[in-house]
């Protein structure tokens, strides 16, 4: 009998990455096999994402490429940009099936009802070495660029019980390091309402995984960053001392016209406690250049902000009106030669202040975990390439950082014997 095939292809954020891998792992289970280039496939999924307008181009872009390539009986299309641009995307030559995401979780239950699913979970995360674990879906922010609210839905959190247990199953797949992400994880409440289980319980209960070698947390707001949080943090015996903190602007004005809920102040304070505790805590961001009414004042906030925090990594977004949004219809649109410049100045800034921070970590040894061939990240989450040859994915090792490149540390495997000698 032949064997049925499949392609799945993911657009977007950590927890699409996520929705992803759970619908390959039931695939997998239900017996079916990855097509190979241009083979054809039983049935293909895309899950979209629609946070910018070149988001939406590219999740066109590949609904027909795996219609063209693969010519799959089924052609399934879920993810932000189905829910928001459902008749679109089903005007699509080759496309059978629009999933909003509210139903996400059933796709192929509800595709496929004939056949008995496995549960919607991930048992692996396959090309990575580190296992995003979604703990939260939706926001409650309506922030005044972001459609995610009207495609997501409000904030939701899974139950601790199944986190743990999604988790461990993963642990014993031979994952040494997951990362608890979602849309808004500072949201997350895995509890009941007699009970409220916040996030810091919840990485204290995950740093208590036997085998678990490293936790990472995704991105949070600022005012998120309890002092309950920061202490399960520093604490924890395999939390990461590293952390995806959301700028978005370093302007206060431009934070109020996005309706973010915190300030400068408050992304100062947020990170100065964590280093406080923990002097080598690093940071990451993601900030959106040229917001409506953002002014060369408002921009240079920004750039100011980040060198004064030494962000180890800045996600760049370029401003992209977004249907229903209050941004949208905003005056004073930013020209978009001056986006682009400006983009093009933070990048620049950011390289700079990142390579500056690597600098300090030079002549110092750190586990590192093995993602390539000879690449990995230390626990700080700054990027290590390792002379050596023959290393293993997944393979944590400690490595002497002895020099610095612009795409990152560079050093050599620490033997037994002289680790010892530390």
């Amino acid at each position: 009998m032949k064997k049925k095939k499949y392609k799945v292809v993911t657009l977007g954020c950590r927890t699409n990455q996520y929705e992803s891998q759970a619908y390959i792992d039931q695939l997998k289970a239900s017996g079916y096999s990855e097509a190979a280039e241009t083979e054809s496939a039983d049935v293909c999924i895309v899950n979209t994402c629609t946070v910018t307008a070149s988001a939406d181009k590219r999740s066109l872009y590949q609904i027909r490429k795996l219609a063209r390539e693969h010519s799959p009986e089924r052609l399934i299309v879920t993810g932000c940009m189905a829910e928001r641009a459902a008749d679109e995307i089903r005007a699509v030559e080759g496309v059978t099936d629009v999933v909003p995401n509210q139903r996400k979780e059933a796709l192929l239950d509800e595709v496929f009802p004939e056949t008995d699913w496995p549960e919607f979970k991930i048992e692996r995360f396959e090309a990575h070495t580190r296992a995003f674990v979604k703990i939260q879906d939706g926001c409650n922010s309506y922030c005044s660029y972001c459609v995610i609210p009207f495609v997501r839905g409000r904030s939701r959190s899974k139950t601790v019980y199944d986190i743990l247990a999604e988790i461990e199953g993963l642990v014993e797949n031979g994952y040494k390091e997951i990362v608890l992400t979602g849309i808004n994880i500072g949201d997350f409440d895995g509890g009941t309402p007699e009970n409220p289980v916040r996030l810091s319980t919840l990485v204290r209960l995950v740093d208590q995984i036997e085998g678990l070698e490293r936790i990472r947390i995704s991105s949070i707001d600022p005012d998120e960053v309890e002092d309950d949080l920061i202490d399960a943090v520093i604490n924890g015996k395999k939390t990461c001392h590293s952390m995806h903190i959301v700028l978005q602007a370093g302007s206060n004005v431009t934070l109020k016209r996005m309706r973010r809920k915190y300030t400068r102040r408050d992304v100062l304070d947020a990170t100065r406690r964590l280093q406080r505790a923990s002097s080598d805590f690093t940071f990451t961001t993601d900030v959106i250049v040229g917001f409506p009414g953002e002014t060369e004042e408002d921009f240079q906030e920004t750039v100011d902000l980040i060198r004064e925090i030494r962000f180890a990594k800045v996600h760049m977004f370029p401003y992209s009106d977004r249907p229903k949004t209050r941004a949208s219809r905003m005056p004073n649109k930013v020209a978009q030669e001056v986006i682009d410049k400006r983009r093009q100045l933070l990048l620049k800034v950011a390289d700079e202040v990142a390579y500056d921070l690597r600098q300090s970590y030079i002549g110092r040894t750190f586990d590192v975990l093995i993602e390539s061939k000879n690449m990995g990240h230390t626990n700080h989450f700054l990027p290590v390439y390792i002379e050596e040859k023959g290393l293993r994915s997944n393979e944590m090792i400690q490595v002497e950082c002895f020099a610095n490149s612009v795409e990152g540390l560079i050093g050599k495997k620490v033997e037994a014997h002289a680790i010892a000698a530390y």
